[in-house]
């Protein structure tokens, strides 16, 4: 029996969203009695969020799904000095049209998950720029700054874990967290926002943000955070072995994006299943139960619900169909990542440990070697021993490509051009 009665918390409970609750009982009322806003802060550090960032968007997601209004706050103000929390060194500072840009991109992908408009129920994507760049920086001391205590901020785990290091922390990144708590004093003024979430590593920051609307006159507002995640294995999520699993699908394709998800370890199923699909819950427990030779088909069911939400039921479908094609009947698919190569490089011939590298099999010719020895790279699905030949046109099929190998899971197809 959940202890929730309202359907946000109670869904969120039910998956495994929930870390920390400012105050359970008042929020849960309040959720039952009326339309909440509530916010999660998004800094655009890159041209795309990664899958590290799915638990904060899939809570935004449920927010809106339970009758309440979403909004991503991007921030293009407060990315201009960096969230130093639990970094172990500052990050490089971006320009204003980087960030803009960034924030562009990022959009793209949120609208598979909220939806957007102007109804009481509609997500709202805001930039904090709006408030922060034209801040008087006196005015801003003098109103806003003088309700922080140094000596509680020094206490907060995400700085004294630097300091601890002896790593530097700049004047600059330990504004940040007063710039976020003002974010949520402001988002409450102009929107009645009343609840912020976040990642586990953001409580301190959140519960910053409440106290400052105490002093401020904004009301009672609510803190609710996520576990950090990592994989059973301890890895981080949203990383692979080639990098981070991008959500925008010009830096990921679909296909990767699936693979990602079908790698997910035994043990990490029946969790992601609830986080980050929308099945319901008595089919998840189905799901959960099997084992054996059945949890890959239950992998390719989470592979395929959550890219998905992402990329559209149909493009899920396809890299399900491309990696039944690749795995089950050794075929060739043009849905498969695919790199191009002048023909005339190909008609000299390049290195097999140099062409590892350049596909992104390898970041290293002494990484390839190892592949290589280790029988692990495949030309056409022959196992190649010899690190020292050349691949050219004389391995092109009749399909007019080469696809190259790397154990049973990494494929891709070299087309020259």
């Amino acid at each position: 029996m959940t202890k929730f009665k309202s359907d946000f918390l109670r869904t969120l409970d039910e998956r495994g969203f929930i870390h920390q609750v400012s105050d359970e009982t008042g929020l849960d009322a309040l959720l039952t009695k009326e339309t909440v806003t509530a916010y999660i802060g998004f800094d655009p550090t890159a041209p795309s969020l990664h899958a590290g960032s799915l638990i904060q968007i899939m809570m935004l997601h449920w927010f809106q799904q339970t009758g309440h209004r979403a909004i991503s706050l991007m921030g293009g103000g407060t990315g201009m000095v960096g969230d130093p929390s639990f970094k172990e060194e500052a990050r490089q500072l971006m320009t204003v049209d980087t960030i803009e840009d960034n924030i562009a991109s990022i959009k793209r992908a949120f609208s598979n998950y909220l939806s957007y408009g102007e109804g009481p129920k509609d997500a709202l994507m805001i930039n904090n720029a709006d408030w922060l760049r034209g801040l008087n920086y006196l005015e801003f001391l003098r109103d806003v700054g003088r309700h922080f205590s140094v000596n509680r901020m020094l206490a907060f785990d995400s700085v004294k874990t630097r300091l601890d290091r002896e790593q530097s922390l700049s004047f600059l990144e330990f504004n940040y967290m007063i710039l976020q708590a003002y974010d949520f004093v402001e988002l409450a003024k102009r929107y009645g926002c009343r609840l912020q979430m976040g990642g586990s590593d953001q409580w301190g920051n959140i519960i910053n943000g409440i106290d400052l609307g105490h002093r401020m006159g904004t009301g009672q507002l609510y803190a609710l955070t996520s576990p950090l995640l990592t994989t059973s294995s301890g890895a981080k999520m949203g990383k692979s072995m080639n990098g981070a699993v991008w959500l925008n699908p010009e830096m990921l394709s679909a296909y990767d994006f699936w693979q990602y998800w079908r790698n997910t370890e035994d043990a990490d199923v029946g969790r992601f299943l609830k986080l980050y699909t929308t099945l319901p819950m008595d089919e998840i427990a189905k799901l959960s139960a099997l084992g054996g030779a059945e949890i890959n088909e239950v992998k390719k069911i989470l592979a395929t619900e959550v890219t998905a939400i992402l990329h559209g039921r149909a493009a899920a479908e396809a890299a399900a169909e491309t990696a039944r094609k690749t795995f089950e009947e050794g075929a060739i698919s043009d849905d498969l990542p695919t790199i191009e190569i002048p023909s005339a490089e190909l008609d000299a011939g390049i290195g097999l440990l140099s062409l590892v590298v350049r596909a992104g099999l390898a970041a290293s010719n002494g990484e390839a070697r190892r592949h290589v020895q280790g029988g692990a790279v495949r030309i056409n699905d022959v196992a190649v021993s010899d690190e020292r030949r050349s691949v050219g046109t004389a391995e092109v099929t009749a399909d007019g490509v080469i696809k190259l190998s790397l154990g049973k899971k990494k494929h891709l197809l070299i087309r020259p051009v």
